[in-house]
């Protein structure tokens, strides 16, 4: 799973699954769900990300790591 921020256009992009989208649900204004070929769930977009989530803290908490990749 990977957080791409994108402060020119202030939005967030939480990447599932490292696969291409082929399909796009805007659930509620401003949050779009990226679905791939198969339906699965790819991607999470978040418009105003910074008037939408907390973005100055990021936890995980009971995660199944066997390591953590900070780039």
């Amino acid at each position: 799973m990977k957080f791409h921020y994108y402060p020119e256009t202030d939005s967030l992009y939480i990447d599932l699954l490292e696969k291409p989208s082929v399909d796009s649900q805007e659930v509620v204004p401003g949050i779009v769900l990226d679905f791939d070929v198969d339906g699965n769930l790819v991607g999470i977009d978040i418009d105003h990300a910074s008037k939408t989530v907390n973005l100055s803290r990021l936890e995980a908490e009971s995660l199944p790591l066997t390591s953590i990749s900070i780039s």
